[in-house]
């Protein structure tokens, strides 16, 4: 059984492409009519990440469960599309829904869902919020977006830790391994120190993800250069590889909505020397063989995405970087009064 909070409402939306589970939560007063912030959360994780952001909220609030996560139906994911797949179903959803022009946020995989939806269905969007962002330029890139090695070695399904997906298809709760996903939680999703009283609703929320080669986290390759594996064509880990993945076409749009980029300080996933990054990894030895800064330098995540930010609002479009100093990969759980006042001041100012 979903644990949903009171005040948020768990219904279904059945579009073309897959039948979507979707939280929803009504304004309060004068805000109950005003355009709605639509939520898209990040892999490993569903729309329950979301609740108490959503009761905290005036605005009326949706969050859409991707397709492989949550309550939403189990699709295979078509990685050479890049997080296309996704994007198209939130675009169904909110079509049937008869919603457009909205406020849309996107946490790590669901900034990139977000950008493409930039890229794809402008009409949709009337200001953007990217919550620790996966780099536009897709993973296995250097800081000029150019990948490390032809065929983006050490990227995608095979770059998993196969005992942390294990867990996740057990169904595991317990934090007696590092791997476990309530471990990984508090090592990799928040900053250390961080507890709150909804862990067992973010564990429940990871334990949503469904496994395999067309989901999470997708089939492989094999590659002469090192780590001796590179991306496939299906399944989530895929999709954010630069063999597949290139947003930066957002700086040439027409139509560019404001942009809030938020980052944690702490993140342990996106950032500059990610040690989810396998070049980072064999930097510091974990991963043997490693050929150097000059073949696998750690992936400077957080410079690329300020290089193209930097480049949309150099051709005309906005944007603002805030930075949770005391949060890791989830300032909206780890300072949550702070997070719905950026977030608010950011859509109220581009309503």
């Amino acid at each position: 059984m979903t644990t949903i909070l009171d005040g948020i409402e768990q219904g279904r939306v059945q579009t073309d492409r897959l039948d979507a589970s979707v939280l929803r939560r009504s304004g309060e007063g004068a805000d109950a009519d005003r355009r709605p912030i639509v939520l898209i959360h990040g892999n490993v994780s569903s729309s329950l990440f979301f609740q108490p952001l959503m009761l905290a909220l005036p605005r009326p609030t949706i969050a859409i469960d991707l397709r492989g996560y949550g309550d939403s139906e189990t699709l295979p994911v078509d990685a050479t599309r890049g997080v296309r797949d996704w994007a198209d179903d939130v675009a169904g959803v909110l079509d049937e829904l008869g919603e457009s022009d909205v406020h849309l946020l996107g946490w790590s995989m669901g900034g990139g869902v977000v950008m493409q939806l930039m890229l794809d269905r402008p009409d949709l969007i009337r200001s953007v919020t990217l919550m620790a962002p996966v780099p536009p330029y897709g993973f296995g890139t250097k800081l000029d977006g150019s990948p490390c090695t032809p065929d983006v070695a050490g990227t995608g399904g095979p770059g998993a830790n196969a005992d942390f997906i294990a867990r996740l298809a057990a169904g595991d709760t317990s934090d007696d391994e590092p791997t476990s996903p309530r471990s990984v939680f508090r090592s990799s999703y928040v900053a250390p120190g961080f507890s709150d009283d909804y862990e067992d609703l973010w564990v429940e929320s990871m334990l949503s993800t469904k496994t395999g080669p067309d989901n999470q986290p997708g089939d492989g390759v094999a590659s002469e250069s090192w780590p001796g594996f590179g991306p496939g064509s299906r399944g989530v880990l895929n999709t954010m590889s630069a063999a597949h993945l290139d947003l930066t076409g957002i700086v040439d749009l027409d139509k560019k909505p404001a942009i809030l980029w938020v980052r944690g300080a702490h993140d342990a996933i996106v950032g500059d020397e990610s040690f989810f990054d396998f070049n980072t990894l064999g930097k510091h030895g974990i991963v043997p063989g490693w050929p150097g800064e000059e073949v696998a330098p750690p992936q400077p995540m957080l410079a690329q995405t300020r290089a193209v930010l930097e480049q949309y609002a150099a051709n005309g479009g906005s944007y603002e970087e805030v930075v949770f100093e005391g949060a890791g990969h989830s300032p909206h759980l780890e300072d949550p009064e702070r997070f719905r006042q950026v977030l608010l001041a950011h859509v109220d100012a581009n309503d």
